[in-house]
């Protein structure tokens, strides 16, 4: 069946297994260093508002703390990334994670060598799902280029080479990006001898492998805190910062993870940083990762992902906003 992207869905969807598709051939993009903002105004989510339960402390393959999350929209699938177990932060080895919405597990795919798991899209390809993920690590762990890999359940990938992978904004040293499928855009955070960078591009630049302008492109403004992911909807940015609990992990007070919105036209904070209590009862709570979804009703929500749980035995934890204003 297929699907215009950004159309609602609905909560669940049929259980289906990993395609084994092959990985597809990987080319060079080119795209600018600046561009005007002139994405239309949207609405945003409001921070202050109440989070709500997605899942509590559902288990993974791996035993490590996720790193982000992303949703396929169209086949209705949840993607957790952690970081592979026995492996050294700077190897950039990442375990992807596919369950369903109610964080129950289904298989898993190990990249090796890609990166630091930030932030990541999970883009539906028909009955299966193309991840758009950061590769080739650095010697810290962090990918220096995009990648789409076909999910491929219960099976190992290295990661291609810089030069093999996409790089749409020149002189950029490090990629991670995130999906908007509401409105069928693709945020990708950078870095350069300057800092951080933030461009926004249409989906379509990364369906068709064609990179174009993109159509805002500003330095990350300065916010405090952790930085713990990141996510795009409509005109507005969406920042998550914090640590885990101190010690060994035990719940006190309300902890330290915000949530900052940005306006990607002018590049300025617009709401925050805002302290998040969700799950604020969960064991070690280290915010990880921030996605969005619309429902079938059309409702627009936030998720915003914690590792939680004991050392050993890392679970994953999912909670959303859903007002608008």
């Amino acid at each position: 069946m297929n699907h215009t992207p950004g159309l609602p869905l609905s909560r669940r969807g049929l259980i289906r297994t990993g395609a084994g598709a092959t990985l597809a051939a990987l080319g060079l993009g080119v795209g600018a260093q600046t561009a005007s903002a002139a994405v239309t105004t949207t609405k945003r989510f409001d921070l202050t508002q109440p989070s709500y339960d997605l899942f509590r402390s559902k288990d993974t393959h791996g035993a490590r703390v996720q790193q982000s999350f992303a949703f396929d929209w169209v086949n209705k699938f949840l993607f957790v990334a952690t970081k592979r177990s026995g492996s050294p932060e700077s190897a950039g080895d990442l375990c992807i994670n596919k369950m369903d919405f109610d964080g129950n597990y289904i298989s898993y795919m190990h990249l090796n060598g890609f990166g630091h798991g930030v932030a990541f899209a999970a883009l539906p390809s028909g009955s299966g799902t193309e991840l758009w993920i950061e590769c080739a690590a650095n010697t810290s762990g962090y990918g220096t280029a995009l990648a789409p890999i076909p999910y491929m359940a219960n099976t190992t990938l290295g990661s291609p080479a810089a030069s093999a992978a996409y790089r749409p904004i020149s002189g950029a040293t490090e990629y991670t990006c995130s999906v908007d499928p509401v409105y069928e855009r693709m945020i990708v955070r950078y870095h350069t001898s300057a800092g951080k960078r933030i461009a926004v591009y249409p989906l379509s630049d990364f369906t068709t492998r064609s990179f174009g302008s993109p159509l805002a492109d500003f330095k990350q403004p300065t916010i405090p805190g952790t930085p713990q992911g990141y996510t795009l909807y409509g005109s507005y940015m969406y920042y998550l910062t914090g640590d885990a609990y101190p010690g060994d992990g035990t719940p006190t007070g309300d902890g330290n993870t915000y949530v900052t919105s940005i306006d990607i036209n002018t590049g300025t904070v617009k709401q925050g940083p805002v302290l998040t209590k969700a799950g604020s009862t969960l064991h070690h709570r280290e915010p990880e990762g921030l996605a969005i979804y619309r429902t079938d009703a059309g409702e627009a929500r936030l998720f915003i992902g914690f590792a939680t749980g004991v050392e050993g035995d890392r679970r994953s934890s999912i909670f959303y906003k859903n007002a608008l204003v």
